[in-house]
Formats: C-alpha cells, structure tokens, sequence
C-alpha cells in the first residue's frame, strides 16, 4: 500500500470513527461527556500516533462531527471547543510518535 493511499484510508477510518462517536453522544439516553471525550482523545490520539506527519487532520476529522451537529440543530457555534480535545489527542499521539526511541533492531 503506497503512502497515500494509506493516508486516505486511515482519513476515511479517522470520519467513520469520528461520525460514530457523534451518533453515540447524539442517542437520547446516552449523558456522559466524559466518556465522550475520553474517546475523543483516544481516537484522535490514535490516528496521530499512527501518521504523526499532520496530526490537525486527525483533530478535525474526529472531532469536528458534534459541534457540527450543534451548528445545523441549534445554529450555535456552542460546542466548538469540544473540537479542542480532539486536537490534544492528536497533537499527543504525533509527539509521542516523534519522541519515541529508535527501536535498535530496524
């Protein structure tokens, strides 16, 4: 698998996950925000662990589904910093990746 095509399958991964975080947090009896961005953090943390070249991609594909749900169903721009855990997942799993020692038998 070449490089970019590996990049858009793990974009397309990043949207599927992020969009079924959002369907869980949008179900009527589910109320727990914590999980939710605990998930959040990981999954973002995740994608940028795995390909830390762009690690904003990952923040914004995994995070942006449940302030756009706030957009389009309140016209409120209210749940923008939700993004914001997200983009620290992300960013944590690219630096991880960066400052991980040399495996000395590659």
């Amino acid at each position: 698998m070449t490089k970019k095509n590996r990049f858009i399958l793990l974009i397309a991964l990043s949207l599927l996950t992020g969009w079924l975080l959002f369907w869980i947090d949008s179900r009527p009896g589910w109320d727990d925000s914590g999980i939710t961005a605990g998930l959040m953090v990981l999954l973002a943390a995740f994608y940028g662990f795995i390909s830390p070249e762009k690690p904003w991609i990952w923040g914004l594909t995994t995070g942006l589904w449940i302030p756009l749900m706030a957009l389009f169903r309140e016209g409120s721009f209210s749940l923008m910093p939700v993004c914001l855990f997200a983009f620290a997942g992300a960013y944590l799993g690219a630096s991880v990746r960066r400052n991980k020692p040399a495996d000395p038998q590659e």
